[in-house]
């Protein structure tokens, strides 16, 4: 203990730290100037182009590759001197992966910020939905993925959690069966997400009907699937359950559809009249695409008959909006024009006269 205290040994201790430390201090100033130029450049380069995806790219990955060739700079100085060697190269294990991931991290989210910006200048509302499904679910993926494999490599540079891998993978038969039982449910779901992606039976931004519920796809994730309903309640879907079951999906190809309103009337209601004033209504209404426009009797009862009056319209918000404008116009018209084919529940008054009468 005397001897370690010994101000000979101090002088000894600080001619090795002091070259060290001025390595150490060149190096990250040198990295830190190669930084700033190699980014002044790239900025310039990008500024020339109209294509803002670039700008954003550069920009995410801007502070990761920063602090990366800072690294890059103190391994260098660290293999040429044993000291900073000896007190980098345990830190070394685990900020390396970091960084790598931190990259791969940024990376991604850019090409998902770009993609977006890139879709919102497309017209068909299709093909948007289409690929903005793929990159949130896709995008979702790579990034669990990414911390995965980073979290695990930076466990392994713990001698102790690496033994203990060392000796999972001598019996890796029965950690891949204990693992596939514990992990069983996250492996349907992660499957489930990317076959959701792969094979697109819904999308963000459709409308669907799920287990009774009707509203617009909200998200997709892995696990689960939000509906945003007319009246702002958010459906939470498994991802499984989507899968597995069957639901309506109003916006598969397109958002054309045709909808029906349904009218019950009088059986004595004369059925031309109303198809005329229907037929004229439609057509000269701001909504209707001009595919379909029609009037039939789908049901006849004993004290009323069912008039279903189909029409069409280019989105499905349209579709509602004119159905509703029908159904008004419609029952406007008829207690105005034809009172009488209105239902009614009617006493029959002459008949009761009669009997009265004859007693």
């Amino acid at each position: 203990m005397l001897e370690q205290l010994n101000p000979q040994n101090w002088t000894i201790a600080w001619g090795e730290i002091l070259p060290a430390a001025l390595g150490l201090l060149a190096a990250i100033v040198a990295a830190y100037f190669a930084y700033r130029v190699v980014f002044a450049i790239l900025r310039r380069v990008t500024a020339a182009s109209e294509n803002t995806s670039d700008d954003l790219i550069i920009e995410s990955i801007r502070r990761p590759i920063k602090w990366s060739m800072i690294a890059i700079a103190v391994t260098l100085v660290a293999q040429a001197d044993s000291t900073l060697a000896f007190v980098w190269e345990p830190v070394a294990q685990f900020v390396r992966p970091a960084l790598l991931g931190w990259i791969a991290y940024t990376l991604v989210k850019a090409f998902t910020a770009a993609m977006e910006i890139r879709l919102e200048a497309s017209k068909d509302p299709v093909a948007v939905r289409s690929r903005r499904t793929r990159l949130s679910i896709l995008s979702r993926t790579a990034t669990f993925a990414i911390v995965f494999i980073t979290v695990g490599l930076m466990l392994f540079a713990i001698p102790s959690v690496q033994s203990i891998g060392t000796t999972l993978l001598a019996s890796a038969g029965l950690a891949a069966l204990a693992v596939g039982a514990a992990a069983q449910p996250a492996l349907k779901s992660l499957i489930g997400g990317i076959q959701m992606a792969l094979t697109e039976p819904l999308r963000i931004g459709d409308l669907v009907v799920i287990d009774g519920h009707t509203g617009r796809v909200e998200e997709i994730r892995m696990s689960f699937v939000t509906v945003r309903t007319w009246d702002e309640r958010a459906i939470i879907v498994p991802t499984t359950s989507v899968l597995d079951h069957s639901f309506e999906n109003w916006s598969r190809k397109s958002e054309k559809l045709t909808g029906p309103v349904y009218l019950h009337l009088d059986p004595a209601a004369e059925v031309d009249p109303i198809r005329a004033e229907f037929e004229r209504f439609v057509e000269q209404h701001e909504l209707w695409d001009k595919r379909t426009v029609g009037l039939l009797m789908t049901e006849a009862h004993p004290e009323s008959i069912e008039l279903r009056l189909s029409m069409s319209a280019n989105t499905i918000a349209d579709l509602f909006a004119l159905r509703c404008a029908v159904r008004e116009h419609m029952i406007a018209w008829l207690r105005r024009e034809m009172p009488d084919a209105l239902i009614r529940h009617r006493l029959e008054v002459e008949a009761a006269n009669e009997r009265v009468k004859g007693k």
